[in-house]
C-alpha cells in the first residue's frame, strides 16, 4: 500500500509540473493575448510590425549577406487605411459561401481575404476574421504566382498590369479569365475557386516572339508582420511546407529570424509549402508533375518580412506555341474535412499535416474524429465529449475494473499490514518482504491503482491538444455560460459568478466547471483511506485545491472531461469495492477531514 500511494504521488505530482507549466507560464500569457492573438492571426492590426513612416517607399528584396530572393516586388508607399488601399486599383470582388473579398488586377495577386463563417469573438455580431491583406498595409499578407524568363527576371509578376472582362466577378461557379502580354508573351490566366477555400490558378502561356523561350512558374506567399504565437509549446505556427520524400518541414519565426533563410533551396517534385497560424493558413500548391525549388526566407530590408517561394523547372516554349502551368493556392480556415479532402482528391502529398496534430497524432488524430463523428449525431461537442468519455470508459473498463478490484482487496487486508508494520516496527527491511508477502498470498498488484491515472494521462492531453489547435473547437458552446469550449470557463467564485461588476486578476479566475472539477476530485481521493504518513495526508488534502486553480484556466471543454471522468470513476469505484466487500471510505474521511483535532497537552 505504501508504494501504491508513493506511485500515485509521483504520478500526480508529474501531472502537478505539466499543468503547472501551463498555468504559470503558458495560460497568462495566452489569457492576456488571447484576443490580440485571434485578431493578430487573422491579420486585423494587433501584429508586430515596423514602424515605418508613412509614405516611405520600401525595398521588398533585401536581404542579408548577399541572400535575396529571385523575385522581386515594385516599391509601394505604406498606408494605414485598408478601404483607401482597396479602392485605389482595379480589382475583381470574390464572392463564396466561404470567403469575400478580391483579385489586384496589379500582379493578379490574392490580397484581400475575409473569412465569412468565422468571427473575431462568439458574437456573431463581431467583424469577420481577415485573413489576407494588401502589401501597402502594414499587416500585409499576400499570395501571388508569376513567370520568370532566364535572364530577365520576373516578367510577369507583382507590377503586371491584367486585363479582365467588364463587370467579371470571382464565384464557385464563375471563374474568370485575366490577360497580359510581357516579353513577346501572351498569358491568359483563369482563376478558379471552389466553394472553400482552393483557387486554382491556370496559365495558358503563348510565345508570340520570333525565338524559343525558357520560362519558370514561380509562386510566394509573402507575410509583412509576425502573429503573436499563443503557445509555441502547444503548436507549431510559422513557415511550412511539404517537399517530395523529405516529408514535412517546419521553420519558426523566431527561428528564420535567427537564421534568415532555413538552407539552401532545394529541388523537388510533389508537395506545398506556405505560412500557418494557429486556425489558419495560406499555401501553394506547385504542379505535382513539374520539380520545383523551394525556400524559406526572412527578408530584412527596410519592411522586414517572411516569405515561402518556389520556382519551378523551365517550360521551353518555341514561337509560336502554347503551354499551360496550373498551381493552386489554399487561403483559409484550416477545417480537418475539407484538409483531408484536398489531400485525397487533389492527391496533395501530407497535406492533413497543416493541423499541427503533434508528436501523439496517433491519439490526437482519432480522439478529433471520435468527436466530430458523436457531434455531427448529437449537434453539441460538450455532449459528445461527454459521451466520448463513458465510451472510454467502457472501453477500459477491464483494466480500470482489474485496478479498483485489486485496491480493494488492498483495504480488506489493511488490518494485516498494521499489525504486521507494529510487529516490526524498528526493521524496515523486514517490513517489507512480509508486505510483499502478503500482497503474493492475497493476489494483490500494489501497482494496480495507479492504472485508471496513467490511462487518464495521454487522453487528457490528447483531448487538451484537439481542445487547442482544431477550428472545429474554436467558439463551440456547451450549455448555459460556456460559449466557447476551447477557452476558459468565464465565470469567477471571486466576483460571486459575475454578480459583483469587477475584473479579476487571472489568478482568481475560478469558475463554475473547474470547483465542480476539484470537489469531484477531493471525493475521489476520499475514497480511498487517508494515508498514515502525514506529508501524504497533506499532498492529497491540498491536491484538489491546487488543481482546482490549476485548470482554471484551460480550456472549458477540458474541464468538463475531468469532472465527468472524476464522476464516473467514483460511482465505478464505488460499487467495485462494495461487491468485494470493502468499507467506503468515504464518510469517515469526510468526517475526519472536517473533524476538529483534538488539542495537545504539554506539561
Amino acid at each position: 500500500m505504501e508504494n501504491n500511494r508513493n506511485f500515485l504521488i509521483a504520478m500526480a505530482l508529474s501531472i502537478a509540473v505539466l499543468v503547472g507549466w501551463q498555468f504559470f507560464v503558458v495560460s497568462p500569457r495566452m489569457d492576456a493575448q488571447r484576443q490580440v492573438a485571434e485578431t493578430s492571426q487573422a491579420q486585423q492590426g494587433s501584429l508586430q510590425t515596423p514602424q515605418t513612416p508613412a509614405g516611405t517607399e520600401q525595398s521588398d528584396t533585401a536581404a542579408p549577406s548577399g541572400r535575396e530572393s529571385v523575385i522581386s516586388s515594385p516599391q509601394l508607399p505604406l498606408s494605414e487605411d485598408r478601404e483607401a488601399v482597396l479602392a485605389s486599383g482595379q480589382r475583381i470582388p470574390i464572392d463564396t459561401p466561404q470567403l469575400s473579398g478580391s483579385i489586384n488586377l496589379t500582379g493578379a495577386r490574392i490580397d484581400d481575404l475575409r473569412l465569412k463563417q468565422y468571427h473575431e469573438t462568439v458574437d456573431d455580431t463581431s467583424p469577420t476574421i481577415v485573413l489576407l491583406s494588401p502589401e501597402q498595409l502594414p499587416n500585409a499578407y499576400f499570395a501571388e504566382t508569376g513567370l520568370i524568363v532566364d535572364g530577365k527576371g520576373p516578367v510577369v509578376g507583382a507590377s503586371t498590369k491584367w486585363q479582365a472582362p467588364e463587370g467579371a466577378r470571382l464565384t464557385p461557379s464563375t471563374p474568370v479569365t485575366l490577360t497580359a502580354e510581357a516579353d513577346g508573351l501572351t498569358i491568359n490566366r483563369t482563376i478558379s475557386i471552389d466553394d472553400n477555400f482552393m483557387f486554382t490558378v491556370e496559365d495558358s502561356i503563348a510565345n508570340t516572339g520570333g525565338a524559343a523561350v525558357s520560362v519558370k512558374p514561380y509562386g510566394r506567399v509573402v507575410r509583412y508582420s509576425k502573429p503573436e504565437v499563443a503557445s509555441a509549446y502547444v503548436l507549431f505556427e510559422g513557415l511550412l511546407g511539404v517537399f517530395g520524400d523529405e516529408g514535412l518541414k517546419e521553420v519558426k519565426y523566431s527561428a528564420i529570424e535567427e537564421d534568415k533563410k532555413d538552407a539552401e533551396p532545394t529541388s523537388t517534385t510533389g508537395g506545398w509549402l506556405g505560412i500557418t497560424d494557429k486556425y489558419w493558413a495560406t499555401t501553394l500548391i506547385p504542379e505535382g508533375s513539374r520539380p520545383f525549388n523551394s525556400q524559406f526566407l526572412y527578408l530584412t530590408g527596410q519592411r522586414p518580412h517572411y516569405q515561402t517561394e518556389f520556382v519551378s523547372d523551365p517550360i521551353q516554349i518555341a514561337p509560336g506555341q502554347t503551354a499551360t502551368e496550373t498551381t493552386r493556392t489554399f487561403a483559409g480556415a484550416k477545417v480537418v474535412d475539407i484538409i483531408d479532402g484536398y489531400e485525397d482528391t487533389l492527391d496533395i502529398r501530407q497535406f492533413g499535416q497543416l493541423i499541427d496534430w503533434g508528436w501523439f497524432y496517433f491519439i490526437t488524430r482519432p480522439m478529433f474524429h471520435a468527436l466530430d463523428y458523436i457531434y455531427k449525431l448529437v449537434g453539441n461537442f460538450g455532449v459528445a465529449i461527454l459521451i466520448v468519455t463513458v465510451v472510454l470508459k467502457l472501453f477500459f473498463f477491464p483494466l480500470a475494473n482489474k485496478s479498483y478490484k485489486s485496491m480493494a482487496r488492498m483495504k480488506t487486508v489493511q488490518p494485516k499490514i498494521m499489525e504486521m508494520r507494529e510487529r516490526f516496527k524498528d526493521d524496515k527491511q523486514k517490513q517489507q518482504q512480509e508486505m510483499m508477502r502478503i500482497y503474493k498470498e492475497e493476489k494483490i498488484n500494489p501497482a494496480a491503482g495507479c492504472w485508471p491515472m496513467l490511462i487518464q494521462i495521454p487522453v487528457f492531453f490528447a483531448l487538451y491538444k484537439v481542445l487547442y489547435i482544431t477550428i472545429e473547437m474554436r467558439h463551440a458552446p456547451f450549455f448555459g455560460w460556456i460559449q466557447d469550449l476551447a477557452a476558459p470557463d468565464p465565470t469567477s467564485i471571486f466576483n460571486l459568478f459575475g454578480l459583483i461588476p469587477i475584473t479579476l486578476p487571472h489568478l482568481l479566475m475560478v469558475g463554475v466547471w473547474p470547483l465542480l472539477m476539484g470537489i469531484t476530485m477531493f471525493i475521489q481521493m476520499r475514497l480511498n483511506p487517508t494515508p498514515p504518513d502525514p506529508t501524504q495526508q497533506m499532498i492529497f488534502t491540498w491536491m484538489p485545491v491546487i488543481f482546482t486553480f490549476m485548470l482554471a484556466s484551460f480550456p472549458a471543454g477540458l474541464v468538463i472531461y475531468w469532472t465527468w471522468n472524476n464522476t464516473l470513476s467514483i460511482i465505478q469505484q464505488s460499487v467495485i469495492m462494495k461487491r468485494n466487500g470493502a468499507k467506503i471510505e468515504l464518510w469517515d474521511n469526510l468526517k475526519g477531514t472536517f473533524r476538529r483535532k483534538p488539542k495537545t497537552s504539554s506539561s
